[in-house]
């Protein structure tokens, strides 16, 4: 069973800079793909980043590509996302998952975390 706790949302004037973190429980992290999405009120769920298992690779939306770092440490079965020059359109709440695909590009996730709200002021 794989759980996913996500943290380090909050409120941020735009220009500023959040890092979120999502815990993995379970077995065998560093073997999953794992991503971030985002969710803004009254839209549908969005792609955000994704990492590879062995944290080599890394996939990003246009929208956040050069502002957006995916990472992730093997040993603390945590994932990363640090969010620089942030805008009021990055307002969202972030959700973490994990993928059964091998590959960054993959848009097949299965678990999912509960979410963390990043709110941007202007």
């Amino acid at each position: 069973q794989v759980q996913l706790v996500e943290s380090g949302g909050g409120l941020v004037q735009a220009g500023g800079s959040l890092r979120l973190s999502c815990a993995f429980s379970g077995r065998t992290f560093s073997r999953y793909v794992m991503g971030w999405f985002r969710q803004a009120p009254g839209k549908e769920r969005d792609f955000v980043a994704a990492i590879s298992g062995g944290g080599g690779s890394t996939y990003y939306a246009d929208s956040v590509k050069g502002r957006f770092t995916i990472s992730r440490d093997n040993a603390k079965n945590t994932v990363y996302l640090q969010m620089n020059s942030l805008k009021p359109e990055d307002t969202a709440v972030y959700y973490c998952a994990k993928s059964p695909s091998s590959t960054v590009t993959s848009r097949v996730y299965d678990s999912w975390g509960q979410g963390t709200q990043v709110t941007v002021s202007s």
